[in-house]
């Protein structure tokens, strides 16, 4: 079991607590682009506890300042978009994406008050439909060469969704590889032809075998999990029979994302982003390795739960989350409909705004969990003593953080360790886009990567 004061170490993250300086030293999901098109590019953003602005100048750069303007403190989320700036309507104090204070009207003429007032600024890069901000101090780290940045604007589509907890019981449902075998369990198998854009829906590769089949009937997988330089690589094996095994290999990728497979041609990263210590969104690039991706289909999917501006779920607590006691008993576990982000919302926020750990009671089925949190603490240790964390990349180190490699298919039970490679490799080779092929597994692979 877990102290109090551990449980507080790794899930707070404010400004002056110690996961809080870990967080600072990444870049984190602060908007989608799409929540700045239209008339007014200007949106209020709650970010690791900070309540911030962020909007788009007439030159098309991005600016996310202090919410409260250093004049009075009103709202400048209802601010003004005027002379290249964000003006405040209290008094008219301009601001330029830098947080730089160029005009104060009401001042008389010729005064210099403006040249020595600065809100409280932090970059913002667009990257792969998703605007980044670093709030940490001194220089940004690079991009590592993760496929959904690499890939064209053609091949991915970003999403997030809002859930009311904690973000750490929210990205630990990513990398336990068991509880899918409950939580997401269909009693009845569809059409996977009709799977596109729904996770756990398809069939899994080299195989017509639909992944709700495989999930309801093998529910005990063997979990493996390896250290890898951006976190951990996850192993689900499920054994069907002496010859076939359902492999599925995920990743955390360090501090708050995983990288997982949702279907033969498409991964989901995801990250798992503090709005607060009880609130956090989640942030989805989906990457095709083959066509480009319907991005309306997509979008259009993902609206039917959640609701804009604030990306909530139309399913959550004030209405027991959709539950049908009829349904639970003939057609999902849960009886929570079919959207698995409503399974998982219902799982985390059920634990409490943070949950307690101090009476949780783990098994080995949830080995990745502790590796993770182990993980966790040892970067937060690093940091508070003046170290760069994991992943705190240069810009000569960046290109050495590739894929990474993710698969879900029925091999081989001898020889599934390499099975699930060429896979991978070979649906990176198939991409119509210049898919790398991570240097962990080219070189146990080298027939397939011969080209290189």
């Amino acid at each position: 079991m877990m102290s109090q004061e551990a449980n507080d170490l790794i899930t707070r993250t404010g400004r002056k607590d110690p996961c809080g300086k870990l967080m600072r030293s990444y870049w984190q999901p602060a908007a989608l682009v799409d929540e700045l098109e239209g008339a007014r590019p200007v949106r209020p953003v709650r970010l690791l506890g900070e309540n911030l602005v962020l909007f788009r100048g007439e030159d098309g750069s991005y600016g996310l300042i202090d919410r409260h303007c250093a004049h009075r403190g009103a709202d400048l989320a209802f601010g003004r978009l005027e002379n290249g700036g964000l003006r405040c309507a209290f008094h008219g104090w301009l601001f330029d994406t830098s947080g730089q204070c160029i005009e104060t009207p009401a001042e008389p003429a010729g005064s210099q008050l403006c040249k020595g007032i600065r809100q409280r600024s932090y970059p913002v890069v667009e990257k792969s439909g998703i605007l980044w901000a670093y709030l940490g101090e001194g220089a940004p780290p690079a991009f590592p060469e993760l496929d959904c940045f690499v890939a064209p604007g053609s091949h991915t589509f970003a999403f997030k969704g809002h859930m009311n907890c904690n973000w750490l019981q929210a990205l630990e449902v990513g990398i336990d590889p068991a509880h899918a075998s409950f939580l997401h369990r269909f009693f009845e198998d569809e059409d996977t032809s009709a799977a596109y854009g729904k996770q756990f829906r398809g069939a899994s590769a080299g195989s017509d075998m639909p992944m709700t089949k495989i999930l309801r009937e093998y529910d005990r997988p063997i979990i493996n999990v390896e250290h890898t330089e951006y976190g951990l690589r996850l192993i689900a094996l499920r054994q069907l029979d002496d010859t076939s095994t359902h492999v599925r290999v995920t990743n955390q990728l360090f501090p708050h994302g995983f990288v997982i497979p949702m279907s033969t041609e498409m991964t989901i990263t995801q990250w798992h982003v503090p709005v607060d210590d009880e609130n956090c969104y989640w942030y989805a690039i989906f990457t095709s390795y083959a066509a480009p991706v319907d991005k309306p289909k997509m979008r259009d999917q993902r609206l039917e739960l959640y609701t804009l501006p604030d990306y909530k779920s139309r399913k959550n607590r004030s209405n027991d989350y959709g539950f049908d006691p009829h349904e639970q008993a003939t057609e999902t576990y849960t009886g929570m409909g079919t959207d698995i982000n409503v399974h998982d919302q219902w799982a985390v926020e059920s634990m409490g705004a943070i949950q307690d750990r101090t009476n949780e009671h783990l098994g080995q089925s949830d080995k990745a969990i502790v590796q993770y949190r182990r993980l966790l603490r040892q970067e937060i240790e690093k940091v508070g003593g003046g170290e760069k964390p994991m992943l705190f990349l240069d810009d000569a180190s960046a290109r050495s953080i590739q894929g990474p490699a993710t698969m879900d298919g029925i091999g081989p039970t001898l020889g599934w360790e390499l099975y699930w490679m060429e896979v991978d490799v070979k649906r990176r080779r198939g991409a119509p886009w210049a898919a790398p092929v991570p240097r962990e597994i080219a070189g146990k692979v080298q027939h397939l990567t011969a080209a290189e």
